[in-house]
């Protein structure tokens, strides 16, 4: 049975992590001394930003001040100087929630993803706020693929436009990734998504996910889930999902705009440990994971990390991206 560790540093998630540790990023572990078996990859993961290009106003309002591109760029590229494999990916719903979206049609945000060297994306249910059309009409200013294997897009103009699952090479390591949304019933105007079919997540991803572990040779398999942490009901979530699959290791959610300060840890069918991981919305953090691998071995261990986004990061502009 493979052995899927996770291990979190209370001390540095606490209240949404100060950042008094940015400049050396201290608290997350220092493998420079490690054995050459042990290969790293560092994870870096947002959803539900919806369009929120600046920081929120400073007007008294609970996230005031918090949030935005410029300084979300700044320490990505910090984590990226000094980390040598990084993964940089999204859950959806970049779009809709400022005048942003309202003049520009998601145009902008897919360009400064695009710019921040965004590797991979998910639809979220706002991604269809002005229809399928108005979606296929920015879509080439992303230069990182959307996967939405649970949506199928037979007849529509975004047939061929988006991927079951991609594979990235980070060093020695091999990442598939696959994506799935929402059933967006009752959620969307049903013209917005005319003729797309929506499927049952739980088979995809296990279809997908085999494959790549087996046939592909992937080291981790990541799901980007738009379908939500959890629910009363029987609705298909993160947790459920995470339940009811084999060969996932990770899976990044949105939607549900839950702020988790760790991942959350459940086993699969093959009893072995899948993390689901969420970060709020609008940008208010970003999530980190560091994954350890012992290839001799086949072992994992996974150190998690999230950072506040706030005027700690200040110093570079949006003109400058």
């Amino acid at each position: 049975m493979e052995e899927f560790a996770s291990t979190n540093r209370r001390g540095f998630i606490k209240q949404s992590l100060t950042l008094g540790a940015l400049a050396t990023l201290s608290a997350v572990p220092n493998w420079s001394t490690a054995k050459a078996k042990e290969v790293r990859l560092t994870i870096l993961h947002s959803n539900d930003v919806h369009s929120r290009i600046e920081p929120f106003p400073m007007d008294g309002s609970r996230y005031q001040g918090l949030a935005g591109v410029a300084r979300r760029s700044s320490l990505i590229n910090k984590i990226r100087a000094e980390e040598a494999q990084v993964l940089l990916v999204d859950s959806g719903d970049m779009f809709q929630g400022t005048p942003y979206f309202n003049m520009f049609e998601g145009k902008l945000e897919l360009e400064l993803m695009s710019k921040l060297g965004y590797e991979a994306g998910t639809f979220g249910n706002h991604e269809f706020d002005n229809g399928i059309d108005g979606l296929v009409k920015h879509l080439d200013k992303a230069t990182f693929p959307f996967l939405t294997a649970n949506y199928d897009f037979s007849g529509t103009l975004l047939e061929g436009k988006t991927q079951e699952y991609t594979i990235i090479n980070k060093g020695d390591l091999r990442i598939g990734l696959t994506g799935v949304g929402i059933d967006i019933e009752g959620l969307v105007d049903p013209n917005n998504y005319k003729g797309m079919k929506y499927l049952d997540p739980i088979p995809v991803v296990n279809r997908v996910a085999k494959m790549l572990k087996e046939e592909k040779g992937c080291d981790l398999v990541i799901v980007l889930s738009h379908l939500g942490y959890t629910y009363s009901d029987d609705k298909v979530s993160d947790l459920k999902l995470a339940a009811n699959t084999q060969h996932v290791d990770i899976i990044l959610g949105g939607h549900t705009h839950t702020f988790l300060d760790e991942p959350t840890r459940v086993k699969n069918r093959q009893g072995n440990e899948v993390l689901v991981n969420q970060m709020g919305f609008a940008g208010i953090r970003l999530g980190r994971l560091d994954v350890v691998f012992n290839k001799a071995t086949g072992k994992k261990q996974v150190f998690a990390n999230h950072y506040a986004i706030d005027h700690r990061l200040d110093g570079q502009t949006l003109a400058s991206l």
